[in-house]
């Protein structure tokens, strides 16, 4: 019986996404317009009780995919929190009713401060919805508590509407892994955003060969960068070989006169590498099958633009 009955929740609000769904039109691209940022725009978002929570996360997850944004407490906004706001900002207000006491008083006090307000409600009509510049109307959405009071389907389908907003603006500005990562730099996430660019060492820090020097060179070249390897490239930069300890370990055994022979000799000639802008767990991954502790970084053009090393990807925690 429990079970059903959940089960009839969640078509509930499968069924309150839904008619959000249905109803998004030229509102919504207005809205999405009136929020991209613009320097020194925020997009302030603001509700009460159950309202408030979801527009407490959707700024989170605006402010975490590049859009500038806060939560301003209604009540609190009316006790001196106004002073966060300033001209220019867009309220973005989440009321089902549209008129909740603590939103209805606000809203002239916002309009004073230069705001551009958009509303998320259940009514043009409603006292939110008339006083609104933009309304993303959600209609009469039927909450799927068992008296039909508690919000439950009228906040998933906010919740859901505030998602849409902040992807779409995520997506109208280009907003990249790299971005992401930088603002997720704990956890599991910003992890996986590095790209190997953000964790190489430079071309001042890797020891470039050219083809022409000989071993000896070569192991005072990787000796002043401080590297586990030289790496051999042409004039123009571009990678001809590899050359590592472990190499240079073989290349002794092999033959008592190796530092005086060429680099070209003895180097790895066809070494894995990766982009600069492949994610840096690609070159984890590469590493770990290959059991290397240096991989070359290349650009677009396959130049040589640095080195990036296992300890170095590990410090990073990404394995």
């Amino acid at each position: 019986m429990s079970l059903d009955y959940a089960r009839a929740v969640l078509r509930a609000e499968i069924a309150a996404i839904q008619s959000v769904l249905d109803r998004l039109g030229p509102a919504f691209e207005q809205a999405l317009h009136i929020m991209q940022q613009v320097p020194g725009q925020r997009v302030v978002t603001c509700g009460i009780g159950k309202a408030g929570f979801i527009a407490r996360k959707v700024a989170a997850t605006l402010a975490s995919t590049g859009t500038d944004a806060i939560f301003l407490h209604p009540a609190d906004a009316l006790h001196g929190d106004l002073g966060m706001v300033r001209k220019g900002d867009v309220a973005l207000l989440f009321s089902n009713s549209g008129e909740s006491d603590e939103i209805s008083r606000l809203l002239p006090f916002l309009r004073r401060q230069g705001l551009t307000l958009i509303a998320v409600t259940s009514s043009v009509r409603s006292t939110l919805g008339v006083q609104a510049d933009v309304v993303l109307e959600m209609g009469d959405l039927r909450e799927a508590c068992p008296l039909g009071l508690a919000p439950t389907a009228s906040t998933t389908a906010m919740l859901a509407l505030g998602d849409a907003l902040a992807m779409a603006l995520m997506r109208k500005r280009g907003f990249s892994a790299s971005e992401y990562g930088r603002l997720h730099p704990a956890g599991e996430l910003g992890r996986k955003a590095f790209l190997v660019r953000e964790l190489m060492r430079g071309p001042d820090a890797v020891a470039l060969v050219p083809p022409e020097a000989s071993v000896r060179e070569a192991i005072q070249a990787v000796s002043r960068a401080r590297a586990g390897a030289g790496i051999v490239v042409d004039r123009s930069g571009k990678l001809l070989g590899i050359f590592t300890d472990g190499d240079l370990r073989r290349a002794i055994l092999a033959d008592d006169l190796v530092l005086t022979r060429p680099i070209m000799n003895v180097m790895v000639h066809d070494p894995c590498t990766v982009r600069n802008d492949a994610p840096a767990s690609e070159a984890l991954g590469i590493m770990r099958t290959h059991r290397i502790g240096e991989l070359p970084v290349l650009d677009e053009n396959d130049r040589v633009v640095g080195m990036v090393d296992l300890k170095g990807v590990l410090a990073a925690r990404l394995g």
